[in-house]
């Protein structure tokens, strides 16, 4: 089985980073040919998963942005407010 395949661990508590890596691996496994049918299958099917929790840390830390942005316009329209 490819060494891709072989790393089970749970998507939902990998970090951004981990996910990312494997993700690279997963692709770079598919392009070279995996050695079946079956294997090729559970690599897709990991890498969709190790997309999707890439686009959740993205989504997650780009709604942190967008939280703290407007908490500092927010602070300096009461800045401005009082001058």
């Amino acid at each position: 089985m490819p060494a891709a395949a072989e790393n089970s661990a749970p998507v939902s508590g990998l970090s951004y980073e981990q996910a990312r890596d494997e993700l690279i691996r997963v692709v770079t496994e598919l392009e070279q040919g995996a050695a079946t049918l079956e294997d090729s299958l559970a690599l897709w099917e990991r890498g969709e998963a190790l997309a999707k929790r890439c686009e959740e840390w993205l989504l997650g830390a780009k709604e942190r942005l967008d939280r703290a942005r407007a908490a500092a316009g927010s602070s300096e329209d009461r800045g401005d407010a009082g001058s």
